[in-house]
């Protein structure tokens, strides 16, 4: 399931099960590619929550975050931090850190 974050509680959303948060922009040319593969695989993780939140919209959870560029995915496993990538990753790479978290 993808979630696109709209001023939720970025905490709550994230503390049960695996949750890969997507920090990205619109104007964005990797982030858009990101999404395709993204949109792929919550085909074949139904156990995973993705969280699409836009960089510029909300500075606070960057800043939280320690984010410093986009894309920059981050893998939560009950809430907590497991694995962080920045920038464009091929979906082997996406796919081992959803299989770390399941």
């Amino acid at each position: 399931m993808i979630i696109e974050f709209e001023n939720q509680d970025l905490k709550e959303m994230i503390k049960d099960g695996a949750s890969l948060v997507e920090f990205y922009s619109k104007t964005c040319g990797p982030c858009k590619m990101l999404s395709f593969v993204l949109d792929d695989l919550s085909k074949h993780y139904e156990d995973l929550t993705i969280v699409k939140i836009d960089f510029e919209a909300n500075p606070d959870l960057v800043k939280e975050y320690g984010v410093e560029g986009y894309p920059t995915m981050i893998m939560f496993k009950d809430g907590q931090e497991i694995n962080r990538r920045g920038g464009l990753q091929q979906k082997p790479v996406i796919e081992k850190m959803i299989k770390e978290a399941l």
